[in-house]
C-alpha cells in the first residue's frame, strides 16, 4: 500500500540524501602518494584480481583538485613532507586519507631523522591501514570502511565545523595457511 503500488514496475523511491550519499559513496577518486613497496601493492589492489572499480575507485587521480581521497602508501621523508601537506591543502572536501602500511603509519623499520615516524603528526589521518606491506584485501577493507561513514552521512564535525579524523584502524582478516611443498 502506499505510492509504491501506484509506480509502475521497475520505479524506485527513496530520499535525496540518500541517493546523494549513495553516489558520494560510490564515487571516491583517490590521490595515491606512493613512494615505496606499498605502492606496489596499491598497483595490485587496482588490478583485475582485487579490482577496486567495484567500489567506484579505480579512477586514479593525480590532481589534488581531482581527488577526495589521499593513499599514502610507504615511507614518508621529512622533506617529503611539506608536498605531502600542500597535496592534502589542494584536495577537495570532505577529503579523506588512507595511512597504508607500517611506514606510512609508523615510519616503519626506519627509526632515522630523514623519515617521519607517522605522517599523522602532519595531516589528519582517517584510515590506518597495518602491514609491511599491507594485502590488497586489507586496503579494500579500509576504503569499505570509508564508503560506510559516507553511506550513513555519520562525517563527524568539531565545535568550529571542521571535519575530525575517523582514526579508524583496520584489521587483517585473511589468514595464511602454510602450503606443503612438494607433496
Amino acid at each position: 500500500m502506499g505510492l509504491e503500488s501506484a509506480l509502475p514496475e521497475g520505479v524506485m523511491t527513496t530520499q535525496l540524501q540518500h541517493a546523494i550519499n549513495w553516489a558520494r559513496k560510490s564515487s571516491v577518486w583517490p590521490m595515491p602518494f606512493a613512494t615505496a613497496c606499498c605502492g606496489i601493492e596499491l598497483m595490485s589492489t587496482a588490478s583485475s584480481r582485487y579490482d577496486m572499480a567495484r567500489f567506484g575507485a579505480e579512477v586514479m587521480r593525480f590532481s589534488p583538485r581531482q581527488a577526495d581521497l589521499m593513499l599514502v602508501a610507504g615511507r614518508v621523508s621529512v622533506k617529503m613532507m611539506p608536498v605531502l601537506q600542500r597535496i592534502y591543502q589542494q584536495m577537495t572536501e570532505p577529503k579523506w586519507v588512507i595511512s597504508m602500511g607500517a611506514c606510512a603509519s609508523t615510519g616503519g623499520v626506519f627509526d632515522t631523522y630523514a623519515v617521519v615516524q607517522g605522517i599523522d603528526q602532519f595531516i589528519p589521518v582517517d584510515i590506518y591501514v597495518p602491514g609491511c606491506p599491507p594485502r590488497p584485501e586489507t586496503l579494500l577493507e579500509g576504503l569499505m570502511a570509508i564508503q560506510k561513514v559516507i553511506e550513513n552521512d555519520n562525517i563527524p564535525y568539531g565545535s568550529n565545523g571542521k571535519r575530525l579524523p575517523l582514526n579508524i584502524a583496520v584489521q587483517d582478516k585473511i589468514v595464511q595457511k602454510p602450503v606443503k611443498l612438494g607433496a
